[in-house]
């Protein structure tokens, strides 16, 4: 007996699909360092315990929304919607179609032979999301990291704000380089000197922990231009211009706010930093180094 999918209907909505040319060029070999893609769903399911149904966003929207932008290069990390069924990024991968890496998620008893495999396609971390319960437990980190500490990768974080403080000891611990998403979404009501943030500083001076500057409006009040987040980002920036990289967050997942054009978003990272030469480090230097897109 045949059994039919059920397909289920979107209860997010989907990015712009008019993105604007941003207000400044930009370089040769830029990188957007984090982006989801979904479905179809007929042919990449998602999990039943997701949080939430996202429509369609094929690579094929995703790479000419980067051509859009004069982006040449991106990162794909697995959204919770597919838990650790990694086959639609990897397959992205396989397809060549654009300059791309990856970050992954996966249990600790990954085997070594698909490691490998995910290596050669383009992994290069491991995200644990410990925001959700969709997610996993913070304590597989030690274990996770020696696992992939062979292959050069790093271990991206998504954490719970309030957890940075306590959380803060066991990332320097590690034998691995991290990374941050979005700039650790501490509440800018919560100010610049809040333990949270400056848990953060910290580890980012210590130069193993990298930050995405991305997905402001995950983290003010206020709308585009999201003007109560710029002085996070101006701090991150200035405690280590070498460990920032940038983001779009595209498709954008769960907002709250209006829906913002990712070229509006591009433009954000020219009021943080007007600095060019820094502005290089954090969109092309930075990550061909935390991706490996130069070697």
């Amino acid at each position: 007996m045949n059994t039919v999918q059920t397909i289920a209907a979107p209860t997010i909505p989907g990015p712009d699909p008019d993105t604007r040319k941003p207000q400044f060029s930009m370089p040769d070999g830029a990188c957007d360092c984090h982006a989801h893609l979904f479905g179809p769903q007929a042919r990449y399911p998602y999990d039943p315990a997701r949080r939430y149904t996202p429509p369609d966003a094929p690579l094929a929207d995703y790479v000419r929304m980067l051509r859009a932008l004069g982006i040449s290069r991106g990162v794909l990390v697995q959204p919770s919607v597919y838990m650790t069924d990694n086959s639609l990024i990897l397959d992205a991968l396989a397809g060549k179609q654009f300059p791309l890496r990856a970050v992954v998620v996966c249990g600790v008893d990954i085997a070594d032979a698909e490691l490998e495999r995910m290596h050669a396609l383009g992994v290069r971390g491991v995200r644990l999301n410990l925001r959700h319960a969709a997610g996993v437990s913070g304590d597989i980190a030690p274990r996770m990291a020696e696992r992939i500490k062979p292959f050069g990768w790093h271990l991206q974080f998504r954490i719970n704000p309030a957890e940075f403080v306590t959380v803060g000891p066991m990332i320097e611990s590690l034998p691995v380089d991290t990374v941050i998403d979005h700039m650790g979404q501490i509440p800018t009501s919560e100010g610049l000197d809040s333990a949270p943030f400056q848990a953060i500083l910290k580890l980012v001076k210590g130069g193993r922990c990298w930050v995405k500057l991305s997905a402001a409006y995950r983290m003010g009040k206020l709308p585009h231009p999201y003007a109560d987040v710029a002085p996070f980002a101006r701090a991150l920036v200035e405690a280590n211009p070498d460990r920032m990289v940038w983001a779009t967050d595209w498709p954008h997942t769960t907002m709250d706010k209006p829906m913002p054009n990712d070229g509006d978003l591009c433009d954000l990272l020219a009021q943080w930093i007007p600095d060019e030469a820094t502005r290089y480090k954090v969109l092309v230097t930075n990550p061909a180094r935390l991706y490996g897109f130069d070697g």
